[in-house]
Formats: structure tokens, C-alpha cells, sequence
């Protein structure tokens, strides 16, 4: 039981940083934060997506295209265009290197007020970053695995931060329902969208795509909204003002 507490646990903070900070603050700054925090969190990226670490900037420019370009030839990432959820992963991991290493060029409305941290992006981005977490989830597996189907949970760990952002561009784009009438495919997953902390309520989020509680209905929980407001309270992120 030891691997999948561990499976759970890599599950949930690597899901956590990728809507708190790569999402809701990278890409849309819903809410603010010093200097400091922002370096803190993105520490925490990196230990939480470890082998799969996704870097803030990019993610942030490759979502807001997604937001203007929603089920369009430019959508870096979207079912409609994808015969299945692999492919349609593949085509986003060459859209995400060609922004990384300069080979792709995103138009500069995408580019403002993103978080860079040349030094973490560097590590965070090296294959001797990757590979050296890849062995300590190994390493882990090796010393506490039981069973041999928990093995097949591994090459899950490895790509765990694309595999949560294939989840909803395929699965809420495809499935779920509809609050409000948008111009893309936008769906929520409720409630299934429990296991992925909010970010299964996609369809409210591309309507409301400036609020940072992505639940809009009293039946609809977002699990994330409750950690937003307790940082707001203490003061590690301030919420931005936002029409409703």
C-alpha cells in the first residue's frame, strides 16, 4: 500500500501546482504574489512534477492560446483536430518545445507578465533534473513495491504533468456538461472533476476565465478554491478583482 499512498500523494501535488501556480497564476494571474512566493512555488513545481516538470512560462503562453485559439487550427491542444488523447499529447509536447527552444514564436499578447526564473528553468528543464527524479521514483518502487501491478504505475510518475493536462484538454472537451454556451467544446467533468482539483469544471473556467474559483454553482466543488482563499486570508496571495 506504500506505492499507491505515494502514487496518490505525487498525483495531488502535482496536480496542485499545475492549477495553482502554472494555471491560475502563470497563465491568468488570478491572484498576485511577492517575489519570494513566487520563487517558493516554483521550487515546489519542480519537486512536485519532478520528471515531468512543465516550465511556468511556457505552460503559461501555450494556455493562453488556448483560451483565444479554443478548438481552432491554432489550439495547441484540442481533441477536435486528434484521433486520440496520445496524439493529440504529442502534438502539445511539440508546440511546448518549439516555445521553450525558440523554434516556435507566440505572439507577444502571450508573453506578458509571466513568471522567469532562468536559473529553476534550467534545472528544471535538464535531463539530468528528469532522469535523476526518474531513478528516485525507481529507486522507491524497488524498495517498497509489493505486487507487480503496482509497477504499472510508474510510467505514469513519469509523466504525470502532461498526463493531467491531456486528461482535461481531451476528457472536458469531449465529455461532461455545459453551463453556459460558449464558442469551443468546453465541458465539466462533475463529478469526476473531484480527482482533478477544479480543473474538470473547464467549461465555467473558459467562460469565467479570470476567477479564480472555478466552481459556479453551489453543487460544484473545486477543490483548489479553499487553498486560494486561505493564502488570500494570510496574505501570500492577494485575489484580483474580477467582474462576475
Amino acid at each position: 500500500m506504500i506505492i499507491v499512498f505515494f502514487f496518490i500523494a505525487h498525483w495531488y501535488l502535482s496536480l496542485f501546482v499545475q492549477t495553482f501556480y502554472l494555471h491560475r497564476y502563470s497563465a491568468h494571474r488570478m491572484f498576485t504574489m511577492s517575489p519570494f512566493w513566487e520563487k517558493a512555488f516554483h521550487v515546489f513545481t519542480w519537486i512536485a512534477q519532478g520528471s515531468s516538470y512543465l516550465n511556468p512560462a511556457v505552460y503559461g503562453m501555450m494556455h493562453r492560446a488556448h483560451h483565444v485559439y479554443a478548438d481552432t487550427e491554432k489550439d495547441p491542444h484540442s481533441p477536435k483536430y486528434d484521433e486520440n488523447p496520445f496524439k493529440m499529447m504529442w502534438k502539445t509536447a511539440g508546440h511546448y518545445n518549439g516555445l521553450l527552444y525558440g523554434t516556435e514564436q507566440p505572439e507577444e499578447r502571450f508573453t506578458r507578465d509571466l513568471p522567469h526564473w532562468k536559473a529553476m528553468e534550467r534545472i528544471g528543464e535538464s535531463w539530468i533534473s528528469r532522469l535523476a527524479w526518474g531513478v528516485l521514483y525507481f529507486a522507491f518502487y524497488f524498495a517498497f513495491a509489493t505486487a507487480w501491478w503496482q509497477w504499472l504505475l510508474l510510467p505514469l510518475q513519469f509523466v504525470m504533468g502532461p498526463l493531467h493536462g491531456m486528461i482535461i484538454n481531451w476528457y472536458a472537451h469531449r465529455y461532461g456538461y455545459v453551463n453556459y454556451p460558449t464558442d469551443n467544446t468546453s465541458k465539466n467533468l462533475m463529478p469526476l472533476d473531484v480527482i482533478m482539483m477544479g480543473e474538470g469544471l473547464h467549461n465555467n473556467h473558459h467562460t469565467h476565465a479570470a476567477r479564480a474559483n472555478f466552481g459556479t454553482h453551489w453543487w460544484e466543488f473545486d477543490p483548489t478554491w479553499p487553498v486560494i482563499w486561505v493564502l488570500n486570508k494570510v496574505g501570500i496571495v492577494r485575489l484580483r478583482q474580477v467582474e462576475e
